[in-house]
Parts: structure tokens; sequence; C-alpha cells
């Protein structure tokens, strides 16, 4: 048998070169040094190989053994993942810190998933029966929320020549044997293993025509995000990247939740873990993390797992959605990945592209963003994986290359402003920056769920937006006050939009999450008045000044508070207001 050791050569922070190793591949997986480190080969040369350390390598010495393991990085995949805690390579915290406190010591290894822990299993497929990859053969109910679907490994068929009956079984056990083609017998558990670089394979692409519905009014009518699609949320310190993507995580109509943070402050990750688990589903009224699985990765943790816990969340998104789940991955956030990927390629001392990060960045971010979509999976089953990626631009400039070169592979850009942040406006998406290439594709549902009139409106909206944008040019010049009354109008009519239905608090139960329903009849109200107050001011010539006392400026913008999700009924009440104002 071939000797698969080979001894450390040079130690450059999380890169290590080992000597001798003619029999390393690329991307292999590999322990390092006596305390068997955790690291992946990706280099390789006529003897020698370079490898990434996805643990600490402080103390690790020369001349150390390096021992490889002919697979390459991978994860397990089966039921114990949802309500669990990793860090970037699967390995589960909760278990970490029993078995070495509250630091992270290395060469720890422990299962992802409890090996021991008893699943009820109901068992589907029958003796006899021909098998193709990705079909389910059992089902286990794997929270309140979530039934887990055991699948043939997706390069796996065959015919089944034994199989267990109902019952209780660990991950441990064999549920099935299957002949392959081949002949070959291979064991079948309710695990299996996947590598992370590699993309599970589905049978075709779903035309994408479905949003996923976020519950926050400012993404849902002016920037919709489809289930399978891509976004970015890019935008400066304190502009609420992470809240924004806490409030989607916590409302949005995605089945499972991955958040995945990469590369946070350890206090914005601890404050993560503190609110989702004391957090309650609104659909289901169960524990949020019946639906929800953490990858913590914080800044202070080894620079290269930084690297390797995005490919661990898209591979672990995958999983379920080829069960025909539809996932949304929360990315938090790619500039903290692209600079593992900067430190490490300047330890390989690889020539640096535009501000040092290297010139294979753009085909890292679209391996990434790319494994969404809205597919058919390889049992029949439509699932999808929807992906928002945080990116933390430095001093909040869009022009630096991890924004512009993210825009080059994702379809939705939720630009953050920080002069909005700054004036307590939230979420702080700009509306004039900011764009959704999916809302033709969309068109159609939004028809015939909300309304025909639903697209529209929005584009009215967007337009008094920007008529708005161009008015405040001359009011910085020379006042308000100069203006004609019809262009007044469309000033207080913006105010309305802007404060009234962009702006959302997470913390008022009616405002927080906004069905699809309300949200289309407070733009409806907001466009009423404005035709209603166009007549006033065109035809009646009452000034705009006049209006403005009567309140009912303010009283459409607090429709938001007043007006509970549940009761739409009360939106004729303020037509009818509407209606009786005399002048």
């Amino acid at each position: 048998m071939e000797k698969r050791e080979a001894v450390i050569y040079g130690i450059n922070g999380p890169v290590v070169t080992v000597k001798s190793a003619p029999w390393l591949k690329m991307l292999e997986m590999v322990y390092v040094g006596n305390e068997r480190l955790i690291g992946e080969v990706i280099g390789v040369h006529e003897e020698d190989a370079i490898i990434q350390v996805y643990e600490e390598t402080s103390g690790l010495k020369p001349g150390e053994i390096v021992c490889g393991t002919g697979g390459p990085m991978a994860v397990t995949l089966g039921p114990g993942l949802i309500g669990n805690i990793f860090d970037g390579i699967e390995r589960p915290l909760r278990e970490i810190e029993n078995l070495s406190g509250a630091f992270i010591s290395r060469g720890l290894a422990p299962d992802a998933v409890d090996m021991d822990k008893k699943w009820q299993v109901e068992i589907i497929a029958e003796k006899g029966q021909k098998v193709s990859p990705c079909e389910i053969i059992a089902t286990v109910q794997e929270t309140g929320l979530i039934m887990h679907k055991i699948m043939v490994p997706p390069d796996v068929s065959g015919e089944i020549v034994e199989i267990a009956e109902n019952g209780e079984y660990t991950c441990r056990d064999v549920i099935a044997r299957l002949r392959t083609n081949e002949g070959e017998v291979k064991e079948l558990k309710l695990v299996q293993r996947w590598p992370i670089r590699t993309p599970r394979p589905y049978a075709e692409r779903e035309i994408i025509s479905k949003p996923l519905v976020t519950g926050q009014r400012v993404i849902d009518i002016l920037f919709p995000l489809a289930k399978g699609g891509t976004a970015a949320i890019p935008g400066g310190f304190g502009t609420g990247k992470t809240m924004t993507q806490h409030q989607l995580a916590k409302w949005s109509d995605a089945e499972i939740i991955i958040y995945i943070g990469c590369g946070e402050r350890g206090n914005e990750m601890t404050q993560v873990l503190e609110e989702f688990t004391g957090l309650v589903d609104p659909k289901s009224n169960q524990p949020l993390m019946n639906r929800t699985l953490l990858i913590a990765n914080t800044s202070n943790m080894p620079v290269a797992a930084r690297e390797a816990s995005i490919y661990t969340g898209i591979t672990l998104a995958e999983y379920y959605r080829d069960m025909g789940y539809h996932v949304a991955i929360m990315a938090d956030s790619t500039s903290r990945w692209a600079e593992a990927l900067r430190e490490i390629s300047g330890r390989l001392e690889e020539m640096p592209a535009e501000e040092g990060f290297p010139a294979y960045l753009p085909s890292r971010l679209s391996e990434f963003y790319e494994r969404a979509g809205y597919v058919k999976g390889l049992n029949g089953s439509c699932g999808s994986v929807s992906i928002i990626g945080a990116v933390s631009p430095q001093g909040g400039d869009f022009s630096e290359p991890v924004t512009q070169n993210t825009k080059r592979f994702i379809r939705c850009f939720w630009g953050l402003d920080k002069s909005l942040a700054y004036a307590r406006h939230y979420p702080a998406i700009n509306w004039l920056s900011s764009y959704s290439e999916y809302v033709d594709d969309l068109a159609d549902w939004y028809s015939e769920n909300v309304s025909p009139d639903f697209i529209s409106k929005r584009a009215e909206l967007v337009r008094i937006l920007q008529e708005e944008s161009a008015l405040m040019d001359i009011v910085k010049l020379i006042g308000a006050d100069v203006l004609p009354d019809d262009q007044k109008l469309i000033l207080e009519i913006a105010r309305i939009i802007r404060v009234g239905i962009l702006q959302q608090n997470a913390y008022h139960k009616n405002d927080t999450y906004v069905p699809l329903d309300k949200q289309f009849k407070m733009v409806e109200t907001v466009l009423y008045l404005y035709d209603k107050c166009k007549v006033w001011v065109n035809e009646q010539a009452i000034p705009v000044s006049q209006i403005i006392k009567t309140g009912i400026f303010d009283t459409v913008i607090k429709i938001k508070y007043d007006i509970e999700n549940d009761r739409l009924d009360k939106f004729d009440d303020i037509k009818k207001a509407i209606d009786a104002l005399e002048f």
C-alpha cells in the first residue's frame, strides 16, 4: 500500500509546505502535525505540495508529519444539522465546548452530527426497487418544522438488495444495501459525505418566477429578490448590514435559513446566537432554530477556515434544496472572506491584483453565487437556494474590488446609505442607487397573487422618488418656498413614501413584518391621496400648505402602526377620510 505520509518543510502562518509528497492530490484533505490539524492541499509540484491549515498553526515545527486522507475536504450531511452551530469546517461548537471549554483546542474533530442519537425512521423504499441518484428512501422528523428526507447519494444508483424496517436507528446503522450497475454493494446510512467545493448535481434549472417574501417593504415593493436569486447588501460600518440580514432570516418565507458569520466580530455572532435561540417562528409558533443552521467563524478564528465556511454553508444548503426545500443563505460578510483569500494569496507570494486581492477573486465570487438557483432535483422535487451576501467596503466605498466584482454576479443590489442610517432610517437601503433585475421576472406572480396593478403602482412610486431627488437639487440652491404647488406636492408625497412606507420599525409588532397585501394597500392609499391632492392643487387651486394643515399626510404616514396586519378593511376608512376633506 502506498505510504501517505510526508514531512513538513516550511511554515508561513496558515500555509504549510511539505517535501517528498508526489502522491498528494489537489484539494485533498490532510492531517497536519502531531496534533492532526485539519488542512487542504492548495498547490502541488513534482515533489512538494502546499497546504492551507484550517486551525491555528502556532507551535507547529518542520519535521512533523502530514498524513493524507485520499479524499477531498467534505462535510457530513444527515439529520441533526438543523438547530446546530458549527465552525467554518463543520465542527459542532457545542460539542467542542464540552471537550475543551470556552476556548477551542486544536486538533479536535468531533462528528458534525450526534452519531449515537436514535431517530425514528420511516422507510419508503422497498427491497428490489431500482433507485436513482438522490431518490428518497426514508424520512426522519428532524425538528418540529423540518422533515429530513434520507436520499441516495448523488453519485450512486442501482437496485436495493436489503432494506431495514420502520424503527429507531442511529447515524451509524445501515438502513439499506444497494447493488450498483457495476455489481458493487454499497451500504446506505442516515448520513452521507459530500465535497464542499463540488456543487451537488441537479436535473435542470427552473425559470425564476416566485419572490422571496421578506415582509420588509423597501425590498418587497421596490427591490424584490426571487427564490433562487442572488442579492448583495453593501454598506459601511454601522449602516445595518447585519441587522437587515437578521430581519430577513427571521421573517423571509424561506423554509430553512443558513446564517454564515464569516469573519464577523465575536460580539455580533454572540448576538445572533442569543437572538436566534430565543426567537419563535411567527408562522408556526415553534422555536426559530427548528429551521435555522448557524455557521460561526469569527474574526479571531483561523483565517483559512473563513475561506472554507462559505463553501460549507452552500453545500449544506444544496443538500436541503435536493429534498425540495427553499433555503436562504445569509453570508455575513463576503468582504471578510475575500480578505482571507488576500492573506493566503500573499503568503503564497502570488502576484496581487487590484488593492492586493488575488487575480482569481472574481472567479471565486462567481463560483459561490452561481451555486444559487431554483432547480428541479435529480429526484424530481423542486427546491431553491437564495444567496444574500453582505459586503463591507472600507470607508463605504462601493468602487472597491469586492463590491464591484460582486455586482457582476448578482441581480439584486441593496446599497446601504450611511446618511440614512445616521438619520435612523432603517432599513437604510438607498432607493436611488439600489436595483433589482427580478422585477420583470416576478411581474406575473405579483399580478396573480397580490394585484394586477402592483407593478404599475410600484413604477409610480419610483417615479415620485426620482422626481423628488431632482427637485432636491433645486431646493438646496433656492429653498422649497419658491417651488410651484404641484412640485411642493411631489416633495410631500415623497416624504410620506420615505417615512410611511420605506422606513420600518423592527420593534413594533405591526411594522417589523408586513404581509404583501398590506404593503400593496399602503402603496394604493398613498397614491390615492396623491391623485386627490393633484385635483385639489391643479383644478381647485388649493395650496399645499392648506392640505398639510388638515393633518391627512401625518394620518397616512401612521397607518403602518395604526392598522393591524390582519385588519385591511381599515384602509377603506382612510380613503373615506381623504374623500371627506373640505377646504
